[in-house]
């Protein structure tokens, strides 16, 4: 009697003996009956590694990660069961539908049901229980949009004038960079008022202007700001250190400070800063070339060597570097 031959898995080089997949499987489908979720997961993940898992492998895997609240793997392991065509169509597409529930995935899961209804793809006796899913999800995107409403109501009244000037600079700098990686137009207006109004720190109405210019807001805007006044339209601006005469004191102070890093990174330092408060009027009316010495000379009596130097600049940066310490 021969004996009947096993394959042998290789993956990575590791050896992986006859059976010891369909152990882990067992082990999985064992620890997720037991209530065990999280060693069923383990279970499940180390066999995939080496072998694809059957429908009812994914499944129950899928059902652990669920109670894992891991819903985004959920998804995924959801989808690879409708790409294989599961025998478990209508359980895996309860729990798929949960899933993009919990993602507040709404719109797709009112249009997941509702084309389900219509091609008429599920039991008699299912139908019910997705419709009431439809109504829930209906009910639970409703409530979402109202909550996300009032909140973006509180959220624009903290920017609109009155209450943005009861705060304190450091304060508003705060909220404003709260604003960073959020869409910036429906509060346009109010970040408009806060850029054009005089009380206004400089620094904040800089912060406000260059939210509007990264996101590429087209409007006009007044600005106002040490003697200075400019209509801009921030879809038209670049950046402070995209700037010409950023540029321009720049490309001066790498040459004349190349044999002197330490020096040289305290102006770039300062500049940078600095570029933020004058925004969008740079050094003007000084020329660039008198700017990037007058750092230079700015830096080096910082740091106790004092010589001649423009005293008229020397005063403007000073007064741009108190103007940087929010309070």
């Amino acid at each position: 009697m021969t004996k009947r031959k096993r394959h042998v898995i290789k993956h990575d080089n590791i050896v992986v003996f006859p059976g010891a997949v369909q152990t882990l499987i067992r082990e999985g489908h064992m620890f997720a009956e037991n209530f065990q979720y999280e060693k069923a997961v383990a279970s499940f993940e180390k066999a995939f590694v080496y072998e694809a898992g059957d429908e009812f492998a994914l499944s129950a895997y899928a059902f652990a990660l669920y109670e894992l609240k891991d819903y985004s793997k959920v998804k995924n392991v959801c989808e690879q069961l409708f790409s294989m065509g599961t025998s478990l169509y209508v359980e895996i597409m309860e729990l798929y539908i949960t899933v993009c529930m919990q993602l507040k995935e709404y719109h797709q899961v009112e249009s997941l049901i509702t084309t389900l209804l219509e091609e008429n793809v599920l039991p008699q006796d299912q139908i019910e229980k997705f419709e009431r899913l439809k109504n829930l999800n209906s009910e639970v995107s409703k409530n979402l949009e109202k909550k996300e409403n009032a909140q973006r109501l509180i959220e624009e009244q903290e920017y609109e004038l009155e209450k943005f000037c009861a705060l304190t600079s450091n304060e508003q700098s705060i909220r404003l960079h709260r604003l960073m990686d959020t869409n910036v137009r429906q509060l346009k207006e109010p970040l408009k008022e806060i850029i054009e109004c005089s009380s206004i720190h400089p620094f904040v109405q800089s912060l406000a202007l260059i939210l509007l210019v990264e996101q590429e807001v087209a409007m006009k805007v007044r600005v106002a700001k040490f003697k200075q006044t400019k209509i801009v339209n921030p879809a038209e601006l670049v950046l402070p250190n995209q700037l010409p005469q950023y540029g321009e004191i720049k490309n001066i102070v790498e040459v004349k400070l190349e044999q002197d890093p330490s020096t040289l990174e305290m102006v770039q330092y300062l500049m940078a800063k600095h570029a933020i408060v004058t925004y969008p009027f740079e050094w003007h009316p000084f020329e660039a070339d008198d700017v990037a010495y007058s750092y230079i000379d700015f830096v080096l009596a910082m740091l106790g060597n004092v010589q001649e130097m423009d005293y008229e600049i020397i005063d403007f940066l000073q007064m741009l570097e108190k103007l940087t310490e929010l309070h």
